[in-house]
């Protein structure tokens, strides 16, 4: 009734007004892995970001927890969060950002999940391994790797961040929520300490 009565007064018909579906632009501007395009909705947003986004992301949880299958869950929930929370994003254009905080910040949980388990619980008897998990095993059995695991967790992630998921500084900064400066420092020390244990085990 209001849309014929506005018609009839003269007033723009509907093709003028402003359009109910608001289109907006998502850029995750990424050097590495590029951009993506989405419609400003949760759905289409996110199921784009995870189309772009989710191996490069499932490797560097694996590079954190060492552990394929752990490493999805904790990528598979840092999505599932940030569609719950879309909405709230205060700057959408920091899509990847706020993923690879989650990423990260999930995988320390796991780790610490981990040390309370092997205090108080035996250990379950061993799975008959997956692909994945072979796939792992040959990427463990690289020196560099087996050196990482032995490095305090603010390095590892320091190291992880910068030489393989290729970050910034700025940017490391902002998935570990430390300052830049903390970031230099852990880098440097575990850079040394990499170096000690690489030299060790020659």
């Amino acid at each position: 009734m209001a849309v014929k009565k506005s018609m009839a007064a003269g007033e723009p018909d509907a093709a003028h007004a402003r359009p109910i579906h608001v289109i907006e632009t998502l850029v995750v501007a990424d050097a590495a892995l590029g951009s993506v395009e989405a419609e400003w909705d949760a759905e289409r947003a996110v199921t784009a970001l995870y189309g772009t986004h989710y191996r490069p992301l499932v490797r560097l949880a694996a590079m954190l927890v060492r552990d394929v299958a752990t490493a999805e869950e904790v990528v598979q929930d840092s999505f599932v969060a940030m569609h719950a929370s879309w909405r709230r994003l205060r700057d959408t254009d920091k899509a990847l950002s706020y993923l690879r905080q989650s990423v990260v910040n999930r995988s320390r949980s796991v780790l610490r999940h981990r040390v309370v388990v092997d205090r108080n619980a035996p250990k379950p008897p061993p799975l008959a391994p997956s692909a994945e998990q072979g796939a792992m095993t040959e990427l463990e059995r690289s020196a560099v790797v087996s050196a990482l695991r032995r490095l305090p967790a603010r390095q590892r992630e320091a190291l992880v961040l910068r030489y393989y998921a290729d970050l910034s500084e700025a940017q490391i900064a902002s998935t570990m929520g430390i300052s830049r400066g903390a970031v230099k420092s852990h880098t440097a020390r575990g850079m040394s300490s990499l170096r000690t244990v690489l030299e060790m085990e020659v």
